[in-house]
């Protein structure tokens, strides 16, 4: 991995918003970081202008991840909802959202994860959405699970939904993770105590809205995105 160009959509910003790519309390970053300065290579007319999203690229089920098959997933629905900001607070439209996550008895639909945990034939647990003209974004889903992890003794993932964010090209590529309010294994996560800044693990956690709720049918949480200036959100490196 070395001499690897460093990704330049990644806005280190702020000292401790972002987690440093060791962090020795989440182990595997031991042997996931670049040992060597890392070479930045200027993007050219190219990397800057495509391939380009358009809407044709989403459909209109995408964004609505219990009805992506003939039955309705177990679990909690809930809605999540927010918006992608740039610098002093400007939308950012037409950025591309994806979204994956465990199911809501913590396994995910994939062949490596061998958690006896039931799969759920009704959710993949993947989904994608377009932000609108004022960088608005909505997902449908289940709350996921907890799960085990190999990190360390009797270590469990607290609940979270991993959140993909393109601009108008294939590199400019920002990920992060989305937790839930009162969860305890918050205080136990290696992966998200590792942004060192507390105020800045706090935009990770997204806020129940009464507003965003919806009448028996779901909860609603609001997950804002902040690409850059004050009030930044933390990305994975």
């Amino acid at each position: 991995m070395a001499n690897r160009p460093a990704p330049a959509s990644i806005p280190r910003g702020e000292p401790g918003v972002h987690p440093p790519p060791d962090a020795p309390a989440y182990r595997a970053t031991e042997r996931r970081h670049p040992r060597q300065p890392l070479v930045i290579i200027p993007q050219t007319l190219t990397e800057r202008t495509g391939p380009a999203f358009g809407h044709d690229a989403v459909g209109p089920l995408d964004h609505d991840l219990t009805r992506q098959h003939a039955g309705a997933p177990l679990g909690q629905r809930i809605v999540v909802e927010g918006r992608v900001l740039g610098e002093d607070g400007r939308a950012v439209p037409q950025a591309l959202i994806e979204v994956w996550q465990a199911n809501a008895a913590g396994r995910y639909a994939h062949k490596v994860d061998q958690w006896d945990a039931p799969l759920d034939a009704n959710f993949t647990g993947a989904g994608r959405a377009l932000t609108d003209d004022e960088g608005r974004y909505r997902i449908v889903t289940i709350r996921p699970g907890a799960y085990p992890w190999r990190n360390h003794h009797n270590a469990w993932r607290p609940a979270h939904i991993h959140f993909s964010l393109f601009g108008q090209a294939f590199l400019t590529r920002l990920v992060t993770q989305m937790y839930f309010p009162g969860d305890p294994l918050l205080l136990l996560d290696p992966i998200f105590n590792a942004v060192p800044d507390p105020r800045a693990r706090e935009r990770l956690i997204s806020t129940f809205d009464i507003a965003l709720t919806e009448p028996a049918f779901a909860l609603g949480y609001r997950f804002d995105i902040v690409l850059r200036g004050e009030g930044q959100t933390p990305m994975e490196s």
